[in-house]
């Protein structure tokens, strides 16, 4: 038995109608989701809250001073510092989605009442003006009956300040009408941090791989104490607040014809354990072949490697993708692929390592100094690296130059050389045992001979995936440093950020102050022009701003 379906009006008017409905439902649905969505994100960062306080307080009464209990009460504040971010970015969304909708109510946070910024820090005052003639009626007689001042905490660098924003208030005596400037503009909602400390809190938690918990230690030391769930509570509202930025930089980075792609390692706090989840990397790059668009660096959080992350990464891209011989790659290479097949191009830096462990002279050297047996030297792998180091000398003089002009090139200094290398290959590998690590160099090659030999067919084509790795090359040494991603939506933002921060390095933009810029002035920045804000467009205006 087949539902009944109400048939579809003839008269546009009332189609009209209909999807305007429709329309206000999805609304409807898509705020309720985002409501319940940070109602359940408030109540997980009130329990880490409960919990990080009852381990505290074990610990002040009956806990010994021990490393493993200070690693302890570490952990615990770097879950609440997730999932207070969380919390608040999913309140950010929840408002975003509710002013869409007439008569929807915002979510609002239970947090702790925030105590007053100390009295020692000066105070700024910053007076707008009451209008010369009333807003309702125009007339002229106006008194000052008081004012409203709002406190914003911002930073200047090794000088802390608090900003007094007086809002003057005045009555009319012609039409008892009270008028008052707006209130000033906050990243947060409600919020009392300035966009500069917003910036620095970002970035040194991103950029310099210091975990709030660290910065609050410090700014305690300058005489300003704030608590941890405070800073994470900016952290998360931030966040939400630069996702429509991160979408124009990921349309950007996906609108490339090559991509670098690598990922690595990042510890996840998990239940009782520390599970190991992964950060994936793609950099477009276009300047080694003289390209004119901007270099961007998009990121992405994975709690495993599976090969449907990268396939989800590039479900609507197609192009060539320079990696390395990573498994969960390949059904992206298939011919049949919607929307298109993607090109493999294969890394020599990847291949050349195998067999510079077997040619390095220098370790084995210094290994015969230090009394240890040296590490035996293989004739065929020390020929090997010599003649792809030919190939990379190429490589740099042709650098920046265009891609006919370097396919050109290529063709003419290169291929003899790949040739060469390819029938050495062929001529030694039916002599050597599979179990030899000379030889398994030789087969991660040889097998994937085509994706190695891309870039003698595209002059676009870089000779290595080095790009991607000095993506990651911040990522590997900040583990040293924050140990932990409190979960996976922490590793998501981390992702989110990382975006942001590797693709303004990448432009020669100070990560820092490009985020304090962005931060003050997005709100009310046209949402048509907001690649206005990205790093390669904000340098050319923010210096003519300075310069006025």
């Amino acid at each position: 038995m087949q539902a009944s379906v109400s048939p579809m009006p003839d008269d546009v008017e009332a189609l009209k109608a209909a999807l305007a409905a429709a329309r206000i439902e999805v609304a409807e649905a898509k705020a309720e989701a985002a409501m319940v969505r940070a109602e359940r994100s408030d109540d997980q960062a009130l329990i880490a809250h409960l919990k990080l306080q009852i381990e505290k307080l074990k610990h002040q009464l009956f806990g010994s001073k021990s490393e493993s209990s200070r690693r302890l009460l570490d952990q615990l504040e770097l879950q609440l510092e997730e999932l207070e971010a969380t919390a608040s970015q999913d309140e950010a969304v929840a408002e975003i989605a509710a002013r869409k909708l007439a008569d929807a109510p915002g979510f609002k946070r239970r947090r702790p009442s925030r105590q007053p910024f100390p009295e020692h820090l000066p105070r700024e005052r910053r007076v707008i003006a009451a209008p010369c003639a009333c807003p309702a009626c125009g007339g002229t007689r106006l008194s000052r009956i008081g004012e409203d001042v709002t406190e914003t905490l911002e930073v200047i660098p090794r000088q802390w300040k608090v900003i007094q924003t007086v809002r003057e208030k005045v009555a009319c005596r012609d039409c008892e009408k009270i008028s008052q400037p707006p209130a000033p503009f906050h990243v947060v909602a409600h919020g009392w941090a300035g966009p500069g400390l917003l910036a620095m809190m970002l970035f040194e938690k991103y950029g310099q791989h210091q975990p709030l918990n660290r910065q609050v230690e410090r700014y305690g030391r300058e005489g300003v104490p704030l608590s941890l769930s405070t800073l994470a509570d900016q952290v998360g509202a931030a966040a939400a607040v630069l996702e429509p930025l991160h979408h124009r930089l990921a349309a950007h980075v996906m609108a490339a014809e090559r991509l670098h792609g690598d990922d690595t390692t990042v510890p996840v706090l998990a239940r009782g354990k520390t599970a190991t989840g992964r950060i994936w990397t793609y950099v477009r790059d276009d300047r080694p072949f003289g390209g004119p668009a901007p270099p961007a660096a998009l990121f992405y959080y994975s709690p495993n490697r599976a090969g449907e992350h990268p396939r989800q990464h590039l479900a609507d891209w197609s192009g060539i993708l320079q990696a390395d011989a990573y498994g969960g790659y390949a059904r992206l290479y298939d011919a049949g692929r919607h929307p298109g097949p993607i090109t493999e191009a294969g890394c020599w830096s990847h291949a050349r390592r195998a067999f510079f462990v077997l040619a390095d002279i220098e370790a084995s050297a210094r290994r015969k100094a230090d009394g240890k047996k040296p590490a035996p030297i293989s004739p065929l792998a020390l020929d090997i690296v010599q003649r792809m180091d030919r190939l990379f000398e190429v490589e740099r003089s042709i650098n920046g130059q265009s891609s006919p002009e370097r396919l050109t090139i290529r063709r003419e200094l290169s291929a003899p050389l790949v040739d060469e290398l390819e029938a050495l290959m062929h001529k030694h590998r039916p002599g050597l045992s599979r179990h030899d690590d000379l030889a398994k160099a030789m087969d991660y090659m040889l097998k994937r001979w085509p994706a190695f030999t891309q870039f003698l067919q595209d002059g676009r084509v870089c000779l290595t995936n080095n790009a991607a790795e000095r993506a990651l090359r911040g990522i590997a040494l900040g583990r040293k440093s924050w140990l932990f991603a409190g979960s996976d939506r922490g590793g998501q933002r981390a992702a989110f950020m990382y975006s942001l921060i590797a693709t303004a390095k990448l432009n020669d933009v100070d990560p820092q102050a490009w985020l304090a810029d962005v931060l003050a002035r997005i709100a009310d920045h046209p949402s048509r022009q907001l690649d206005d804000l990205l790093p390669w467009n904000w340098v050319a205006q923010h210096q003519i701003r300075k310069t006025a």
